[in-house]
Protein backbone atom coordinates (compact mmCIF):
# COMPACT_ATOMS: atom_id res chain seq x y z
CA UNK A 1 0.00 0.00 0.00
CA UNK A 2 1.50 3.01 -0.80
CA UNK A 3 1.81 5.93 1.85
CA UNK A 4 -0.87 8.35 2.87
CA UNK A 5 1.56 11.33 1.77
CA UNK A 6 1.30 10.00 -2.13
CA UNK A 7 -2.59 9.32 -2.06
CA UNK A 8 -3.43 13.14 -1.35
CA UNK A 9 -4.12 15.82 -3.36
CA UNK A 10 -2.11 19.03 -1.28
CA UNK A 11 -3.31 22.11 -2.39
CA UNK A 12 -3.49 26.03 -1.53
CA UNK A 13 -6.61 27.39 0.46
CA UNK A 14 -9.10 28.66 -1.85
CA UNK A 15 -7.13 27.08 -4.74
CA UNK A 16 -9.56 25.98 -7.75
CA UNK A 17 -8.16 21.95 -8.95
CA UNK A 18 -8.96 19.84 -11.68
CA UNK A 19 -11.57 17.17 -10.61
CA UNK A 20 -9.26 14.33 -12.49
CA UNK A 21 -6.53 15.69 -10.00
CA UNK A 22 -8.55 14.99 -6.81
CA UNK A 23 -7.25 10.91 -5.80
CA UNK A 24 -9.37 8.48 -6.31
CA UNK A 25 -8.90 5.30 -3.96
CA UNK A 26 -10.47 2.10 -2.68
CA UNK A 27 -12.21 2.63 0.39
CA UNK A 28 -10.03 1.02 2.60
CA UNK A 29 -7.16 3.18 1.57
CA UNK A 30 -9.53 6.27 2.44
CA UNK A 31 -9.92 5.23 5.93
CA UNK A 32 -6.49 4.82 6.04
CA UNK A 33 -5.47 7.60 4.87
CA UNK A 34 -7.72 9.75 7.08
CA UNK A 35 -7.04 7.52 9.84
CA UNK A 36 -3.27 8.79 9.41
CA UNK A 37 -3.55 12.46 8.70
CA UNK A 38 -5.94 12.70 11.70
CA UNK A 39 -3.84 10.82 13.52
CA UNK A 40 -1.19 13.50 12.37
CA UNK A 41 -2.85 16.28 13.94
CA UNK A 42 -5.24 17.00 10.39
CA UNK A 43 -8.95 18.05 11.21
CA UNK A 44 -12.08 16.86 8.95
CA UNK A 45 -13.41 20.49 7.36
CA UNK A 46 -15.85 18.40 5.07
CA UNK A 47 -16.34 14.86 4.53
CA UNK A 48 -19.39 14.50 2.09
CA UNK A 49 -21.01 12.65 -1.10
CA UNK A 50 -21.77 13.58 -4.08
CA UNK A 51 -24.03 11.16 -6.59
CA UNK A 52 -22.51 9.74 -9.80
CA UNK A 53 -25.20 7.72 -10.41
CA UNK A 54 -28.21 5.55 -8.74
CA UNK A 55 -25.74 3.10 -7.46
CA UNK A 56 -22.93 5.05 -6.91
CA UNK A 57 -21.68 7.67 -4.57
CA UNK A 58 -18.33 9.42 -4.24
CA UNK A 59 -16.91 10.20 -0.76
CA UNK A 60 -14.60 13.66 -1.05
CA UNK A 61 -12.87 14.41 2.73
CA UNK A 62 -11.35 17.89 3.37
CA UNK A 63 -8.28 17.18 5.66
CA UNK A 64 -6.60 20.95 7.39
CA UNK A 65 -3.42 20.78 9.12
CA UNK A 66 -3.27 23.97 11.13
CA UNK A 67 0.61 23.92 12.33
CA UNK A 68 1.35 23.13 8.66
CA UNK A 69 -1.19 25.14 6.81
CA UNK A 70 -1.63 22.22 4.34
CA UNK A 71 -5.25 21.13 3.09
CA UNK A 72 -5.65 18.17 1.61
CA UNK A 73 -8.06 16.30 -0.75
CA UNK A 74 -9.39 12.31 -1.29
CA UNK A 75 -12.02 10.57 -2.32
CA UNK A 76 -13.84 7.42 -3.39
CA UNK A 77 -16.50 5.78 -4.74
CA UNK A 78 -19.17 3.32 -2.70
CA UNK A 79 -21.99 1.68 -2.97
CA UNK A 80 -24.84 0.98 -0.24
CA UNK A 81 -22.21 1.20 2.63
CA UNK A 82 -18.99 1.28 3.57
CA UNK A 83 -17.01 0.83 6.94
CA UNK A 84 -17.61 3.43 8.95
CA UNK A 85 -14.88 6.04 10.10
CA UNK A 86 -16.52 6.86 13.52
CA UNK A 87 -15.26 4.33 15.80
CA UNK A 88 -12.15 5.07 14.79
CA UNK A 89 -12.29 8.77 14.32
CA UNK A 90 -14.71 10.55 16.29
CA UNK A 91 -14.31 13.88 13.99
CA UNK A 92 -16.19 12.11 11.40
CA UNK A 93 -19.56 10.70 13.28
CA UNK A 94 -21.88 13.93 12.25
CA UNK A 95 -20.35 14.11 8.89
CA UNK A 96 -21.10 10.73 8.19
CA UNK A 97 -24.73 10.15 9.89
CA UNK A 98 -25.15 13.00 7.09
CA UNK A 99 -24.10 11.17 4.03
CA UNK A 100 -26.58 8.10 5.45
CA UNK A 101 -29.36 10.82 5.79
CA UNK A 102 -28.63 12.01 2.09
CA UNK A 103 -27.21 9.32 0.19
CA UNK A 104 -29.07 6.25 1.92
CA UNK A 105 -25.14 5.34 2.24
CA UNK A 106 -24.83 3.24 5.60
CA UNK A 107 -21.04 3.34 7.62
CA UNK A 108 -21.08 -0.02 9.03
CA UNK A 109 -20.11 -0.18 13.03
CA UNK A 110 -21.20 3.40 13.47
CA UNK A 111 -22.22 4.00 17.02
CA UNK A 112 -25.52 5.97 16.66
CA UNK A 113 -26.63 6.32 13.43
CA UNK A 114 -29.55 8.02 13.27
CA UNK A 115 -30.56 11.06 10.81
CA UNK A 116 -29.27 14.63 11.96
CA UNK A 117 -31.97 16.48 10.32
CA UNK A 118 -34.49 14.56 8.23
CA UNK A 119 -35.55 10.92 7.52
CA UNK A 120 -34.99 11.56 3.66
CA UNK A 121 -32.95 9.89 1.33
CA UNK A 122 -31.81 12.12 -2.18
CA UNK A 123 -31.18 9.14 -4.05
CA UNK A 124 -34.72 7.26 -5.22
CA UNK A 125 -35.01 3.50 -4.04
CA UNK A 126 -32.41 3.94 -1.07
CA UNK A 127 -32.91 4.61 2.13
CA UNK A 128 -30.61 3.28 5.25
CA UNK A 129 -33.41 3.51 7.42
CA UNK A 130 -35.89 1.25 6.01
CA UNK A 131 -33.19 -1.73 6.23
CA UNK A 132 -31.37 -3.66 8.49
CA UNK A 133 -27.49 -4.06 8.62
CA UNK A 134 -26.94 -7.46 9.59
CA UNK A 135 -29.38 -8.13 12.41
CA UNK A 136 -29.82 -4.61 13.39
CA UNK A 137 -31.99 -2.20 12.31
CA UNK A 138 -30.90 1.25 12.37
CA UNK A 139 -32.03 4.16 14.87
CA UNK A 140 -35.05 6.40 13.20
CA UNK A 141 -34.54 10.70 13.66
CA UNK A 142 -37.69 9.85 16.90
CA UNK A 143 -35.29 7.39 18.61
CA UNK A 144 -33.21 8.84 21.56
CA UNK A 145 -30.43 7.14 23.70
CA UNK A 146 -31.57 5.88 26.95
CA UNK A 147 -30.33 5.42 30.18
CA UNK A 148 -31.80 2.89 32.61
CA UNK A 149 -31.30 2.46 36.09
CA UNK A 150 -33.36 3.51 39.85
CA UNK A 151 -34.37 6.90 39.63
CA UNK A 152 -33.48 7.52 35.98
CA UNK A 153 -35.12 10.23 34.45
CA UNK A 154 -35.61 11.92 31.15
CA UNK A 155 -36.26 15.41 30.49
CA UNK A 156 -37.10 16.64 26.92
CA UNK A 157 -36.94 20.72 26.19
CA UNK A 158 -38.03 22.09 23.11
CA UNK A 159 -38.15 22.06 20.28
CA UNK A 160 -40.76 24.97 20.73
CA UNK A 161 -38.82 27.28 23.12
CA UNK A 162 -39.81 30.80 24.41
CA UNK A 163 -38.93 33.72 23.01
CA UNK A 164 -37.35 34.11 19.57
CA UNK A 165 -34.90 31.23 19.69
CA UNK A 166 -34.62 28.87 16.95
CA UNK A 167 -36.40 24.92 16.77
CA UNK A 168 -34.07 22.27 18.50
CA UNK A 169 -34.99 19.54 20.86
CA UNK A 170 -32.84 18.45 23.80
CA UNK A 171 -33.06 14.92 26.11
CA UNK A 172 -31.64 14.57 29.08
CA UNK A 173 -30.92 11.84 30.64
CA UNK A 174 -30.85 12.68 34.34
CA UNK A 175 -30.27 11.26 38.32
CA UNK A 176 -31.58 13.66 40.34
CA UNK A 177 -30.06 17.09 38.90
CA UNK A 178 -27.04 15.32 37.42
CA UNK A 179 -26.65 14.99 33.71
CA UNK A 180 -25.47 11.90 32.61
CA UNK A 181 -26.22 12.25 28.96
CA UNK A 182 -27.38 15.33 26.53
CA UNK A 183 -28.81 13.73 23.12
CA UNK A 184 -29.17 16.86 20.62
CA UNK A 185 -31.97 17.01 17.48
CA UNK A 186 -31.96 19.29 14.80
CA UNK A 187 -33.37 19.81 11.57
CA UNK A 188 -36.46 21.69 12.22
CA UNK A 189 -35.28 24.38 9.81
CA UNK A 190 -34.16 22.53 6.99
CA UNK A 191 -34.68 24.50 3.74
CA UNK A 192 -32.50 22.29 1.22
CA UNK A 193 -29.66 24.91 1.06
CA UNK A 194 -27.37 22.57 -0.85
CA UNK A 195 -29.64 21.26 -3.56
CA UNK A 196 -30.84 24.50 -4.14
CA UNK A 197 -27.26 26.61 -5.29
CA UNK A 198 -26.59 23.22 -7.89
CA UNK A 199 -27.25 25.03 -11.32
CA UNK A 200 -25.73 27.91 -10.63
CA UNK A 201 -24.27 30.91 -10.01
CA UNK A 202 -27.54 32.96 -10.63
CA UNK A 203 -29.22 36.03 -9.10
CA UNK A 204 -30.38 34.57 -6.16
CA UNK A 205 -27.34 32.76 -5.27
CA UNK A 206 -25.44 35.61 -3.11
CA UNK A 207 -28.75 36.15 -1.20
CA UNK A 208 -29.07 32.65 -0.36
CA UNK A 209 -25.33 33.20 1.06
CA UNK A 210 -26.20 35.72 3.37
CA UNK A 211 -29.17 33.65 4.73
CA UNK A 212 -27.99 30.59 5.66
CA UNK A 213 -26.36 31.78 9.06
CA UNK A 214 -28.41 35.36 9.57
CA UNK A 215 -25.99 36.21 12.15
CA UNK A 216 -22.90 35.25 9.88
CA UNK A 217 -23.77 36.75 6.36
CA UNK A 218 -20.50 38.95 5.74
CA UNK A 219 -18.74 35.20 7.10
CA UNK A 220 -20.65 33.00 4.19
CA UNK A 221 -20.40 35.40 1.91
CA UNK A 222 -17.04 35.91 1.66
CA UNK A 223 -16.53 31.96 1.86
CA UNK A 224 -18.43 32.18 -1.09
CA UNK A 225 -17.16 34.55 -2.81
CA UNK A 226 -13.24 33.14 -1.99
CA UNK A 227 -14.39 29.96 -3.96
CA UNK A 228 -15.90 32.07 -7.27
CA UNK A 229 -13.05 34.43 -7.33
CA UNK A 230 -10.79 31.35 -7.71
CA UNK A 231 -13.34 29.26 -10.35
CA UNK A 232 -12.79 32.64 -12.26
CA UNK A 233 -9.09 33.38 -12.05
CA UNK A 234 -10.37 36.79 -10.58
CA UNK A 235 -7.67 39.23 -8.42
CA UNK A 236 -9.98 41.39 -5.82
CA UNK A 237 -8.43 44.44 -5.35
CA UNK A 238 -6.63 45.35 -2.16
CA UNK A 239 -8.45 47.77 -0.77
CA UNK A 240 -12.11 45.04 -1.64
CA UNK A 241 -10.02 42.62 0.49
CA UNK A 242 -9.53 45.60 3.68
CA UNK A 243 -13.33 46.13 3.71
CA UNK A 244 -14.13 42.62 3.78
CA UNK A 245 -11.87 42.37 6.55
CA UNK A 246 -13.36 45.28 8.01
CA UNK A 247 -16.73 44.01 7.58
CA UNK A 248 -15.72 40.57 8.84
CA UNK A 249 -14.39 41.39 12.46
CA UNK A 250 -17.49 43.79 12.79
CA UNK A 251 -19.28 40.66 12.43
CA UNK A 252 -17.04 39.54 15.14
CA UNK A 253 -17.56 42.41 17.81
CA UNK A 254 -21.15 42.43 17.09
CA UNK A 255 -21.88 39.03 17.97
CA UNK A 256 -19.33 38.65 20.73
CA UNK A 257 -20.70 41.63 22.44
CA UNK A 258 -24.03 40.55 22.43
CA UNK A 259 -23.05 37.13 23.46
CA UNK A 260 -21.04 38.58 26.76
CA UNK A 261 -24.18 40.66 27.55
CA UNK A 262 -26.61 37.29 27.09
CA UNK A 263 -24.12 35.41 29.52
CA UNK A 264 -24.53 38.16 31.83
CA UNK A 265 -27.94 38.35 31.42
CA UNK A 266 -28.43 34.12 32.28
CA UNK A 267 -26.38 34.30 35.59
CA UNK A 268 -28.47 37.53 36.48
CA UNK A 269 -25.65 40.08 36.04
CA UNK A 270 -27.92 43.20 35.10
CA UNK A 271 -25.07 45.99 34.21
CA UNK A 272 -22.68 44.27 31.80
CA UNK A 273 -25.95 42.39 29.96
CA UNK A 274 -27.69 45.85 29.44
CA UNK A 275 -24.60 47.84 28.46
CA UNK A 276 -23.24 44.87 26.41
CA UNK A 277 -26.80 44.77 24.63
CA UNK A 278 -26.49 48.44 23.57
CA UNK A 279 -23.28 48.44 22.28
CA UNK A 280 -24.12 45.46 20.14
CA UNK A 281 -26.81 47.39 18.41
CA UNK A 282 -23.59 50.57 17.96
CA UNK A 283 -21.35 47.72 15.79
CA UNK A 284 -24.74 46.74 13.63
CA UNK A 285 -24.91 50.70 13.07
CA UNK A 286 -20.88 50.63 12.19
CA UNK A 287 -21.73 48.16 9.91
CA UNK A 288 -25.13 49.99 8.15
CA UNK A 289 -22.98 52.91 7.63
CA UNK A 290 -20.83 51.19 5.10
CA UNK A 291 -22.92 49.02 3.26
CA UNK A 292 -26.73 50.32 4.73
CA UNK A 293 -27.31 46.81 6.37
CA UNK A 294 -26.81 46.15 10.31
CA UNK A 295 -26.30 42.78 8.94
CA UNK A 296 -23.56 43.40 6.08
CA UNK A 297 -25.56 42.17 3.59
CA UNK A 298 -25.50 43.42 -0.01
CA UNK A 299 -21.96 44.23 0.97
CA UNK A 300 -19.72 41.53 -0.45
CA UNK A 301 -19.94 40.70 -4.02
CA UNK A 302 -17.44 38.31 -6.51
CA UNK A 303 -15.23 40.19 -6.95
CA UNK A 304 -14.72 42.50 -4.23
CA UNK A 305 -17.52 44.44 -2.47
CA UNK A 306 -20.64 46.23 -3.99
CA UNK A 307 -20.03 49.39 -1.95
CA UNK A 308 -16.80 52.10 -0.69
CA UNK A 309 -16.40 54.34 2.28
CA UNK A 310 -14.95 58.47 1.93
CA UNK A 311 -12.65 59.76 3.97
CA UNK A 312 -15.68 61.39 6.31
CA UNK A 313 -17.13 57.85 6.52
CA UNK A 314 -13.87 56.42 7.33
CA UNK A 315 -13.56 59.14 10.26
CA UNK A 316 -16.87 58.00 11.41
CA UNK A 317 -16.81 54.85 11.49
CA UNK A 318 -13.39 55.42 13.42
CA UNK A 319 -14.54 57.58 16.00
CA UNK A 320 -17.97 55.28 16.62
CA UNK A 321 -16.13 52.53 17.02
CA UNK A 322 -13.37 53.80 19.49
CA UNK A 323 -16.32 54.91 21.99
CA UNK A 324 -17.82 51.52 21.32
CA UNK A 325 -15.14 49.66 22.03
CA UNK A 326 -13.93 51.83 24.77
CA UNK A 327 -17.69 51.34 27.00
CA UNK A 328 -17.33 47.28 26.12
CA UNK A 329 -14.23 48.00 28.35
CA UNK A 330 -15.97 48.83 31.12
CA UNK A 331 -18.58 46.56 30.50
CA UNK A 332 -16.31 43.73 30.42
CA UNK A 333 -14.65 44.86 33.81
CA UNK A 334 -17.79 44.57 35.72
CA UNK A 335 -18.30 41.25 34.25
CA UNK A 336 -14.72 40.05 35.52
CA UNK A 337 -14.67 41.79 38.81
CA UNK A 338 -18.05 40.14 39.93
CA UNK A 339 -16.92 37.55 42.14
CA UNK A 340 -20.51 36.02 42.18
CA UNK A 341 -20.15 35.73 37.99
CA UNK A 342 -17.04 34.07 38.07
CA UNK A 343 -18.59 31.59 40.26
CA UNK A 344 -21.12 30.60 38.23
CA UNK A 345 -18.63 30.73 35.29
CA UNK A 346 -16.17 28.76 36.53
CA UNK A 347 -16.02 25.09 36.25
CA UNK A 348 -19.26 25.18 34.70
CA UNK A 349 -19.96 23.66 31.00
CA UNK A 350 -15.97 22.17 30.94
CA UNK A 351 -15.10 20.04 28.09
CA UNK A 352 -11.17 19.02 28.10
CA UNK A 353 -8.42 19.77 25.23
CA UNK A 354 -8.20 16.27 24.12
CA UNK A 355 -12.44 15.37 23.70
CA UNK A 356 -11.92 19.23 21.89
CA UNK A 357 -9.25 17.55 19.29
CA UNK A 358 -10.89 13.84 19.09
CA UNK A 359 -14.66 15.55 18.11
CA UNK A 360 -12.67 18.93 15.72
CA UNK A 361 -14.40 21.74 17.33
CA UNK A 362 -13.63 24.65 16.10
CA UNK A 363 -13.20 28.54 17.03
CA UNK A 364 -13.90 29.51 20.70
CA UNK A 365 -15.40 26.47 21.23
CA UNK A 366 -12.31 24.72 20.74
CA UNK A 367 -9.68 27.54 21.87
CA UNK A 368 -11.41 27.66 25.09
CA UNK A 369 -9.36 24.49 25.14
CA UNK A 370 -5.94 25.66 24.38
CA UNK A 371 -6.34 24.77 20.54
CA UNK A 372 -4.87 27.82 19.02
CA UNK A 373 -6.52 26.49 15.14
CA UNK A 374 -8.16 29.85 13.26
CA UNK A 375 -8.16 30.39 9.84
CA UNK A 376 -7.22 33.97 9.85
CA UNK A 377 -3.91 32.93 11.07
CA UNK A 378 -3.81 29.18 9.60
CA UNK A 379 -5.14 29.39 6.12
CA UNK A 380 -5.42 33.42 5.87
CA UNK A 381 -7.14 35.16 2.97
CA UNK A 382 -7.63 38.92 1.80
CA UNK A 383 -6.31 41.42 3.87
CA UNK A 384 -4.97 38.61 6.74
CA UNK A 385 -2.47 37.24 4.26
CA UNK A 386 -0.93 40.44 4.77
CA UNK A 387 -1.62 41.55 8.50
CA UNK A 388 -1.63 39.35 11.67
CA UNK A 389 -4.73 38.99 14.30
CA UNK A 390 -3.29 36.52 16.80
CA UNK A 391 -5.17 33.82 18.04
CA UNK A 392 -7.38 33.80 21.62
CA UNK A 393 -6.95 31.06 23.63
CA UNK A 394 -7.78 30.28 27.07
CA UNK A 395 -7.32 26.66 28.87
CA UNK A 396 -10.04 25.63 31.27
CA UNK A 397 -12.65 24.68 28.75
CA UNK A 398 -15.46 26.42 31.07
CA UNK A 399 -17.94 28.80 30.57
CA UNK A 400 -15.70 31.72 31.64
CA UNK A 401 -13.13 30.40 28.94
CA UNK A 402 -15.46 30.43 26.27
CA UNK A 403 -16.86 34.35 27.53
CA UNK A 404 -13.24 35.28 28.07
CA UNK A 405 -12.27 34.33 24.68
CA UNK A 406 -14.15 36.71 23.15
CA UNK A 407 -13.77 39.24 25.29
CA UNK A 408 -9.88 39.38 23.97
CA UNK A 409 -11.13 38.52 20.32
CA UNK A 410 -13.50 42.22 20.61
CA UNK A 411 -9.78 43.87 21.93
CA UNK A 412 -7.67 42.63 18.84
CA UNK A 413 -10.09 42.91 16.27
CA UNK A 414 -11.16 46.50 17.59
CA UNK A 415 -7.31 46.88 16.74
CA UNK A 416 -7.38 45.50 13.46
CA UNK A 417 -10.48 47.96 12.19
CA UNK A 418 -9.04 50.88 13.50
CA UNK A 419 -5.35 49.90 12.00
CA UNK A 420 -7.40 49.17 8.12
CA UNK A 421 -9.15 52.43 8.39
CA UNK A 422 -6.45 54.66 9.36
CA UNK A 423 -4.19 52.85 6.55
CA UNK A 424 -7.15 52.45 4.14
CA UNK A 425 -5.23 51.79 0.69
CA UNK A 426 -6.55 53.57 -2.66
CA UNK A 427 -7.97 51.71 -5.76
CA UNK A 428 -10.94 50.04 -7.03
CA UNK A 429 -13.00 47.88 -4.64
CA UNK A 430 -14.10 45.10 -7.46
CA UNK A 431 -12.81 43.44 -10.24
CA UNK A 432 -15.11 42.00 -12.88
CA UNK A 433 -15.65 37.95 -13.04
CA UNK A 434 -15.55 35.80 -15.68
CA UNK A 435 -16.80 31.99 -16.66
CA UNK A 436 -16.17 29.61 -13.94
CA UNK A 437 -13.52 26.82 -14.56
CA UNK A 438 -15.13 23.63 -15.47
CA UNK A 439 -15.20 19.98 -14.06
CA UNK A 440 -13.15 21.59 -11.02
CA UNK A 441 -13.37 22.02 -7.37
CA UNK A 442 -12.42 24.93 -4.81
CA UNK A 443 -12.69 24.85 -0.84
CA UNK A 444 -12.89 28.02 0.45
CA UNK A 445 -12.29 28.76 4.63
CA UNK A 446 -12.90 31.78 6.31
CA UNK A 447 -12.90 32.57 10.24
CA UNK A 448 -16.59 33.34 11.23
CA UNK A 449 -16.70 34.49 14.89
CA UNK A 450 -17.88 30.95 15.64
CA UNK A 451 -15.19 29.17 14.12
CA UNK A 452 -14.06 27.82 10.64
CA UNK A 453 -16.49 28.14 7.19
CA UNK A 454 -15.98 25.56 4.71
CA UNK A 455 -17.54 26.14 1.64
CA UNK A 456 -16.50 23.24 -1.46
CA UNK A 457 -17.70 23.99 -4.96
CA UNK A 458 -17.55 21.34 -7.25
CA UNK A 459 -18.18 22.40 -11.36
CA UNK A 460 -19.48 20.69 -14.09
CA UNK A 461 -18.64 20.72 -17.91
CA UNK A 462 -20.06 24.00 -18.06
CA UNK A 463 -18.64 25.91 -15.29
CA UNK A 464 -22.21 25.46 -13.09
CA UNK A 465 -22.60 24.15 -9.99
CA UNK A 466 -22.39 20.78 -10.09
CA UNK A 467 -22.38 20.33 -6.27
CA UNK A 468 -21.94 22.84 -3.01
CA UNK A 469 -20.90 21.49 0.14
CA UNK A 470 -21.50 24.46 3.13
CA UNK A 471 -20.18 23.44 7.04
CA UNK A 472 -21.14 26.33 8.94
CA UNK A 473 -18.73 25.89 12.18
CA UNK A 474 -21.68 24.70 14.59
CA UNK A 475 -21.69 21.99 12.22
CA UNK A 476 -19.11 21.22 14.11
CA UNK A 477 -19.54 22.46 17.55
CA UNK A 478 -23.52 20.99 18.70
CA UNK A 479 -22.16 18.02 19.89
CA UNK A 480 -19.39 19.97 21.95
CA UNK A 481 -22.76 22.16 23.76
CA UNK A 482 -23.67 17.98 24.36
CA UNK A 483 -20.32 16.75 25.84
CA UNK A 484 -20.30 19.76 28.57
CA UNK A 485 -23.36 18.71 29.47
CA UNK A 486 -21.96 15.84 31.05
CA UNK A 487 -22.02 14.98 34.83
CA UNK A 488 -23.63 18.92 35.26
CA UNK A 489 -26.65 19.86 36.44
CA UNK A 490 -29.49 20.48 34.23
CA UNK A 491 -29.82 24.00 36.02
CA UNK A 492 -26.57 24.78 34.13
CA UNK A 493 -27.74 23.96 30.51
CA UNK A 494 -29.26 27.46 29.57
CA UNK A 495 -25.79 29.02 30.52
CA UNK A 496 -23.31 25.94 28.57
CA UNK A 497 -25.90 26.39 25.39
CA UNK A 498 -25.50 30.49 25.56
CA UNK A 499 -21.31 30.03 26.04
CA UNK A 500 -21.69 27.94 23.22
CA UNK A 501 -24.42 30.08 21.64
CA UNK A 502 -24.57 27.69 18.31
CA UNK A 503 -26.88 28.39 15.10
CA UNK A 504 -29.69 26.14 14.38
CA UNK A 505 -30.41 26.98 10.72
CA UNK A 506 -26.93 27.24 9.77
CA UNK A 507 -26.49 24.02 11.13
CA UNK A 508 -29.91 22.56 9.65
CA UNK A 509 -29.55 23.86 5.67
Amino acid sequence: MTTAHTQLSRIPHADAVRLDDVPRIEIDSFRAVILDEVAGGCRISALFGVPQNLQTVRLYAVLTHAATSTLALVSCDVQDSYPALTPDCPQAHWFEREIAEQWGVVPRGHPWLKPIRFHHSYRPGHDAWSRAVGSTILPSVTDFFRVEGQEVHEVAVGPVHAGVIEPGHFRFQCHGERVFHLEISLGFQHRGVERSLVGGPNKRTIHTMETLSGDTSVGHATAYCQAIESLANCQTPLRAQVLRGIALELERLANHTGDLGALAGDVGFLPTMSYCGRLRGDFLNATALVCGSRFGRSLVRPGGVAWDVDKPRIEQLSSRLRSALDSVDGAAKLLWDSRSVQARFEDTGRISQEVSTALGLVGPSARCTGIDNDVRHDFPSGIFRFTLIPPSTWHTGDVFARAYIRWMEIQRSGRFILEQLDAMPAGAVRAETGPLAPNSLCVSLVEGWRGEICHVVITGSAGEFAHYKVVDPSFHNWIGLAMSLRDQQISDFPLCNKSFNLSYCGHDL
